[in-house]
């Protein structure tokens, strides 16, 4: 751009011609998008012609109004978000536009179903991966990968070698790392070209059952991918791969597979903050429910605390075993479901003993004994200081309480209890997995197509698909 004018003042007036229509702002307008956007060397232009940028004047007009004000006017209503991130690109402030869309902080409270996600094929889940940072979208369905962005707008889909994919996670930022219980080996897909780029087996050379193992669970943190392995007479480990150099590290956790105390962990999270790898088991039967939970220093190998539940002798609580489990990485906590009753329990990380669990106690007296029974199907989540939990079509948040604004001591009545659907929603079928991600929740449900968004109101940003009226505008 000829003529740059870097002393132009933030309060002089510029003026733009935006296919055909004039605009009139300030300097400090434009500026406001940052010094990386269009409009920012726009703002130095020197001359009191308007300078001509052929795009569509009426999202322009909503851009404009977005960086007077930081969140979107009315009109905005007129345009696809996709259209809005269009312009936005162009003129170099998806920043701000993003973030004048995103929902608010989630609550499980206020939240309800905002929409829900369908593939194009195969659209029932079998399992996806929630991206905390933000709310991107990973989904396995059939034996094809698709990904939603932030917007959760479709931006690929890659078919997979597998007829059918069990287990799905993004380890870096076009890299998906994929499972099936119907073939061995851990694989890694660009989702970029589509492409198959690395598969890891587990073998053992003194073993000769070891082959053709399959991955269960997975799980990453900054530099290492985990897997859950197990071989058709059980076996089974968890190998920690080195993200650099996609070779294997090392062998975590082996075990026999021969009863379910030893089963192939099911669920795995890499704990950064204490060095630590979280798995767990459960299996269900006529017997009712079993279950262990394992920790193991994947530096060392060691296993530096375990619990098994059985459902009846030895346990916490007698005959009531967890039903599932998750881990808060931001408080250190574990989290399970009993079984038999329904209640809620949590337990320090940093302070495990024999018999580390609180049982979280009923706060909300309305709510006492409401949808206990036995037999039940269970999922549980823990994110933002929440725990959402799935009672067959039941779901539910457990949100801590504050008093005057500061959060209550660390006791069994700390949490309160509230249902976040209604009946309709319970209606659709049995919750299989629950996860968060940016401020959204994503629930899928078994033989149930799609995954869906759950979110809490807000005051700008897209129109809601919720039936239940949780208007932007």
């Amino acid at each position: 751009m000829n003529g740059l004018n870097p002393a132009a003042a933030a309060g002089d007036r510029i003026k733009l011609n935006v296919g055909g229509k004039l605009f009139e702002t300030t300097v400090s307008t434009l500026r406001s998008g940052g010094p990386d956007c269009l409009l920012y060397a726009l703002s130095n232009r020197s001359g009191h012609d308007p300078v001509f940028i052929d795009r569509d004047p009426e999202i322009f007009s909503v851009l404009l109004s977005l960086l007077r004000s930081n969140r979107l006017p009315s009109t905005a209503k007129r345009f696809s978000n996709q259209e809005l991130i269009d312009e936005a690109l162009y003129f170099g402030i998806e920043s701000q536009l993003r973030s004048s869309l995103a929902p608010s902080r989630i609550n499980g409270i206020d939240a309800s179903l905002f929409t829900t996600v369908k593939p194009s094929s195969d659209a029932v889940v079998s399992d996806f991966n929630a991206v905390e940072s933000d709310g991107s979208l990973w989904a396995a369905h059939g034996g094809q990968i698709t990904v939603y962005d932030w917007n959760l707008s479709h931006t690929a889909t890659s078919r997979t070698h597998f007829d059918f994919i069990n287990s799905v996670r993004r380890i870096q930022s076009d890299i998906a790392a994929i499972g099936s219980l119907q073939g061995s080996g851990l694989h890694f897909y660009n989702m970029a070209n589509g492409r198959r780029v690395h598969s890891i087996d587990w073998v053992d050379p003194s073993d000769v059952r070891i082959y053709k193992a399959r991955v269960h669970a997975i799980s990453d943190s900054i530099d290492s991918v985990f897997a859950s392995y197990d071989c058709y007479h059980g076996e089974n480990c968890v190998l920690m791969i080195d993200k650099s150099t996609m070779e294997i590290s090392s062998e975590i956790g082996r075990m026999p597979g021969n009863s379910a105390k030893y089963m192939v962990p099911t669920k795995l999270t890499c704990i950064s903050d204490l060095g630590l790898l979280v798995g767990s088991s459960i299996t269900s039967g006529a017997f009712g429910y079993s279950g262990y939970i394992r920790l193991w220093d994947p530096r060392t190998r060691d296993v530096v605390w375990e619990t098994f539940e059985p459902g009846s002798g030895r346990s916490s609580r007698f005959g009531d075993s967890l039903a599932d489990v998750d881990v808060d990485l931001d408080e250190l906590a574990l989290f399970k479901i009993c079984s038999k009753s329904g209640d809620l329990a949590m337990a320090d990380l940093r302070k495990l003993t024999d018999d580390p669990w609180l049982y979280l106690k009923e706060k909300n007296s309305s709510l006492r004994g409401v949808g206990r029974k036995d037999g039940r199907s269970f999922a549980i989540h823990r994110y933002r200081k929440q725990a959402f939990v799935g009672r067959d079509g039941e779901l539910e948040v457990w949100s801590r309480v504050e008093e005057n604004g500061v959060e209550m001591i660390v006791d069994e009545e700390m949490y309160r209890r509230n249902y976040m659907d209604k009946v309709e929603d319970s209606e659709r079928g049995v919750i299989k997995k629950i996860e968060g991600g940016g401020d959204r929740l994503f629930v899928t449900r078994e033989d149930v197509e799609g995954i869906e968004v759950w979110q809490s109101c807000y005051n700008s940003g897209i129109a809601s698909a919720s039936s239940r009226g949780c208007s932007l505008w």
